[in-house]
């Protein structure tokens, strides 16, 4: 769901410091100098020599924290779960990846693979979940598990129809962070179709995500709520080979959805788990899977920009009161050089033996003091109600909800137990050097292809929105310098500001107003419109096409999102797919302007006429045309017009 509490202080060690741990290298007495030289060598070959900083963290932790070195030295693993698998005549389908490796088609005279990637140790099973059952949706639903027989890894997840058009709306892939927390807790506390209450009662939600979309929520990584496995996985990049197995297989059995536009959503530690699953997916020629964007929300993405905020952001510079007093401020100031310099040289050097210290010492020394006092991570503007759920009793909830044998027996859940988030998991990751890798360095690679979308709310503190704006404006990437330097601009649904928002190219960043880690509990119906907006092509992709190059628009819609959101606002827009749309160029001395107008009609003569070509449920055809093609087809006269009827042109139809 989100990086988790234990991992503030110490990352794992918390616990074996306590809350009275003292800031590694603040304004404390030195430490004893201790020889850890008799674990550390024989590490070295594995890990490659230490920098003496580095070093320095790990006798220093050693003296505060045995119990988590010595995790770290033995490699511990999560025990696995008790498992009762299911006979394959459980399920409704089995995909076999070997079957699904050996489809061949012909392409230019030339044979090759259906799909790419290694498949055949992969199998997925799939149920049709039956909704009456549950209560959670009307919709068609499936769940199931992909499986990898050869490492023993089995992924669970959980599949909703789109409630308004499935066989058109894109499909989504939830993702959760941690790490090592479900995407069932985003389905049921977040974005998904329905919530838990106390209770243990299933409520509707009306802002669910999949109103206008198909939505995919993923246990992952392995021993994550009902995935499972006997071993386990301790890095993104291992996670990333899964997903795109998962997909393969889930498109291939359902081919209905593969021909949908596909995107990757998630929050948190997803910041780190989406580039690297993006890539992956890009980096086969020959898929199966529809990739058009990614959104990231209140992610980790860039250790060495965000950390240097999370000061700024408890001391008063984020927009809300500072939680922690003059001297607290100051030992955090004091404390970013040292941790920047660990992360710098986890970025070079890429191994555990250097990623793990930046880990612990900055977490401890950059979030412990804010950890301290109570203060939510997750929202600055009040305390933790539940210290036993990671702040939130909806997650306790929850757990009791899926925890339920009927529950679990109509999803085909085959653990004995279901955990909102696993901390060995979280342990693992952060043990095995994965924190603090530089996985923005792999943005730009998708920014190439695909349009990226970072998404914060303004009271979060653990993945802040002044960080996550920091390393968006910093990252290195061809149109780095237009987005850097676009303008904030607000973001309004029904006429009230909810946000800020800038883009350039492919790339957008938001600021929502009023909401803390999870974007979509706080702030349902804000997100609900971004989201919807997002998927929708009329808000970027759309306008764009539809306003000629020749005109000199092209570089506005290029410049910024924000100025195409602030017109249709302005015209009443809410670029909804079906919405009808007519973009006038603006004979004014600003040429990159655009002046935006609407129009709803439903022709029921111009339906009858195109027989039904181009007529949705709702009969409402979609349009878009500039002033100089309307006048050009008034020239042309009625039989030019019929012409361009009969080859198709939704343009004719003005």
């Amino acid at each position: 769901m989100r990086l988790s509490t234990s991992a503030l202080v110490l990352g794992a060690a918390s616990s074996a410091m306590g809350l009275e741990q003292q800031i590694l290298g603040g304004d404390s007495k030195p430490l004893i100098d201790l020889d850890v030289n008799a674990w550390t060598k024989p590490l070295e070959k594995f890990f490659g020599e230490i920098s003496s900083e580095a070093k320095a963290v790990w006798d220093e932790v050693t003296l505060l924290a045995p119990d988590a070195v010595e995790a770290f030295k033995k490699q511990v693993l999560t025990e696995p779960k008790k498992v009762n698998r299911r006979p394959d005549s459980h399920w409704d389908h089995v995909v076999k990846g070997a079957d699904v490796q050996s489809l061949w088609t012909e392409k230019d005279g030339e044979k090759h693979r259906e799909v790419g990637g290694k498949l055949e140790n992969y199998n997925l099973r799939a149920k049709k979940v039956d909704p009456s059952k549950l209560g959670v949706d009307k919709v068609k639903q499936y769940s199931g598990y992909l499986d990898d027989e050869e490492e023993d890894k089995h992924l669970f997840y959980w599949f909703f129809e789109s409630r308004n058009d499935p066989k058109n709306d894109p499909v989504v892939l939830w993702l959760n962070g941690g790490p090592g927390c479900s995407s069932l807790t985003g389905l049921f506390l977040e974005l998904g179709p329905a919530s838990v209450n106390k209770k243990i009662e299933i409520v509707n939600n009306p802002e669910s995500w999949n109103n206008n979309a198909s939505v995919i929520f993923l246990d992952q990584p392995v021993n994550v709520g009902y995935s499972y496995s006997g071993g386990s996985v301790s890095n993104t990049v291992a996670a990333g080979k899964d997903i795109y197995a998962l997909l393969t297989l889930f498109f291939h059995q359902f081919p209905e959805y593969a021909k949908q536009d596909f995107h990757i959503a998630g929050e948190s530690y997803a910041g780190h788990y989406i580039p690297v699953f993006a890539n992956e997916i890009l980096s086969h020629d020959d898929r199966n899977i529809n990739l058009k964007s990614v959104l990231i929300g209140n992610g980790l993405t860039d250790g060495y920009t965000q950390y240097a905020y999370y000061r700024p952001m408890a001391c008063g510079d984020g927009g809300y009161p500072s939680v922690l007093s003059e001297s607290e401020c100051q030992s955090m100031d004091n404390a970013l050089p040292r941790c920047q310099s660990l992360i710098k040289g986890c970025y070079e050097s890429g191994s555990a033996w250097s990623c793990v210290p930046a880990s612990i010492y900055c977490n401890n020394a950059m979030m412990g003091p804010y950890q301290r006092t109570g203060q939510n991570v997750y929202d600055i503007r009040g305390k933790c109600e539940d210290g036993n759920n990671l702040c939130y009793s909806g997650l306790g909830y929850i757990a009791d909800y899926l925890n339920r044998e009927e529950v679990k027996e109509a999803l085909g859940a085959e653990v004995s137990s279901y955990d909102s988030c696993n901390m060995d998991i979280n342990r693992n990751f952060l043990f095995a050097g994965d924190w603090m890798q530089p996985y923005h360095q792999l943005v730009p690679n998708v920014l190439d292809k695909i349009p990226v979308l970072i998404y914060a709310g303004d009271a979060d503190f653990i993945c802040n929105w002044l960080g996550n704006q920091a390393w968006t404006d910093k990252l290195q990437w061809s149109g780095q310098k237009d987005f850097s330097h676009a303008d904030l601009k607000p973001l309004k649904h029904a006429g009230k500001e909810y946000g800020k928002v800038k883009s350039s190219g492919n790339f957008t960043f938001m600021q929502i107003y009023g909401a803390g880690h999870m974007v979509p509990m706080d702030q349902p119906e804000a997100s609900s419109d971004f989201f919807n907006r997002w998927l929708s092509e009329s808000v970027t992709a759309y306008i764009c096409r539809v306003i000629p190059v020749e005109f000199e628009c092209m570089h506005a819609c290029n410049r910024s999102t924000a100025f195409l959101l602030t017109q249709l606002e302005k015209n009443g827009l809410l670029a909804y797919r079906r919405r009808l749309l007519r973009v006038e160029r603006v004979e004014a001395s600003h040429r990159d302007e655009v002046k935006v107008s609407t129009r709803y009609e439903r022709d029921e003569s111009r339906v009858r006429e195109m027989k039904g070509k181009y007529k949705d449920k709702t009969g409402w055809i979609r349009v878009g045309e500039d002033v100089e093609q309307r006048r050009r087809r008034r020239e042309e006269g009625k039989d030019a017009r019929a012409k361009r009827r009969k080859t198709g042109s939704l343009a004719a139809w003005l």
